[in-house]
């Protein structure tokens, strides 16, 4: 197949899970199929990113957009000029003429077999309409992150302006979402959020992977010091939350069933809310060169997201890793985890507090769901993932585009 990737904001280095998924499904298929990757940025040209992506996804496009709203006035300021866009600020900001203009050259010399729309954010400078079979590839479902953030949000003006923005990306999604011939999901539980927008048939769930050789189990048989793990992009709103309700929460009851215990917050960006969560027992490391040798020393990694989407990379990671770990039900979501085998679950802090003394005060326990954590993980290599995403291009891409229009159904509809 000739396939076409779109995606907006740099792939490199691969930090995010969606990078870290996209990456590394683009990297199966390219050994099957002919990839052309579609990279767009904003900021100066950055010829090291350009030469990395084409060394490591050879046949690779990088196009730069220009300008940056660096500083928070400017981005107030962006914000602003954009309020009465249709689409919302979180897409809106990445059409570009530019885009548009080399998306339509790559659309028409030769013709891809079929085209992936990566992220939502990609599909503003898409042509209204589709004449190649073309797929979204949804990570999350966008206006569900913005409704969680507006009923987790405190602050009485950003709870409005987060309302504000999941109605806009409600309205924007539900058209994109129509707009592709179809749609990848990662979840079913976004597939079912979808489902109410478009029929069922047109989404496919493509689960979520891990890289097996660079997260494997640690068999040194010293028993870990009870210290507590979460890793995250720090910079990201989610996991910002995550913390502070941890800390706030959740910590201290910890703490005080174990007083040796120690927290250590591992991701890259953190800012002042981050930074000011350092104590005498917790740890904000920023960016490290490798996550998994800090995942090597924790005896229970914990997820505690109460806004979010898609699903948590961090979690097949830490099970790879061969590691306990207690998340939330949210940030779990769309995993196929099993409470009590291999993962526990638990939404209100005691709970929460009370499943990670017991793991870190009972050796047998945690080795119990070590192993199961494990032996989940196992089974989940992305080669096999992208199996499954391949499948569901072929399948698409085998749609003739004589009936494209009958795939392309009206906007309105």
């Amino acid at each position: 197949m000739r396939i076409l990737w779109v995606k907006a904001n740099k792939i490199f280095p691969v930090h995010s899970g969606g990078d870290l998924r996209s990456f590394h499904i683009l990297q199966e298929l390219a050994r099957r199929h002919e990839v052309t990757f579609l990279s767009y940025y904003d900021g100066a040209v950055d010829e090291r990113y350009e030469r990395e992506v084409e060394e490591r996804l050879p046949g690779a496009l990088c196009v730069c957009t220009g300008n940056r709203k660096d500083s928070t006035m400017a981005r107030g300021l962006d914000y602003l000029t954009h309020a009465l866009d249709d689409a919302p600020y979180a897409v809106g900001r990445f059409a570009s003429a530019i885009v548009r203009k080399e998306l339509k050259r790559c659309l028409a010399e030769p013709e891809p077999d079929v085209v992936v729309c990566d992220f939502l954010d990609a599909a503003i400078n898409f042509p209204e309409r589709l004449t190649a079979p073309s797929v979204l590839f949804q990570h999350n479902v966008e206006s569900e992150i913005w409704r969680r953030h507006a009923e987790a949000e405190t602050n009485g003006a950003k709870r409005l302006l987060y309302r504000r923005e999941c109605r806009r990306m409600l309205s924007y999604e539900k058209v994109a979402v129509r707009k592709f011939h179809h749609v990848i999901a990662v979840s079913e539980h976004d597939r079912r959020l979808m489902s109410e927008w478009v029929d069922a048939a047109r989404i496919t769930v493509v689960p979520t992977g891990v890289d097996l050789q660079q997260y494997g189990p640690e068999n040194s048989g010293c028993e870990p010091e009870p210290l507590v793990m979460f890793t995250g992009a720090m910079d990201w709103e989610p996991n910002i939350d995550a913390m502070e309700y941890f800390c706030r929460d959740i910590w201290p009851g910890v703490r005080a069933a174990v007083p040796a215990a120690r927290l250590r917050v591992v991701g890259r960006n953190p800012g002042r809310r981050v930074l000011d969560l350092a104590s005498d027992s917790v740890e904000v490391t920023g960016r490290v060169p490798s996550v998994v040798e800090h995942l090597q020393q924790a005896a229970v990694v914990v997820v505690p997201l109460r806004i979010g989407g898609g699903t948590r990379l961090k979690i097949y990671e830490a099970m790879a890793a061969g590691k306990a770990v207690v998340s939330t039900t949210v940030g779990a979501e769309g995993l196929d985890v099993h409470d009590g085998r291999d993962i526990i679950l638990a939404d209100s802090p005691q709970a929460f507090r009370d499943s990670v003394v017991a793991l870190l005060q009972d050796r047998d326990l945690r080795r119990r769901y070590e192993r199961a954590a494990a032996e989940l993980a196992a089974g989940c290599g992305w080669p096999a993932v992208a199996s499954k995403f391949e499948a569901v291009l072929q399948q698409v891409a085998g749609m003739a585009a004589s009936v494209s229009e009958e795939l392309a159904p009206a906007a309105g509809n």
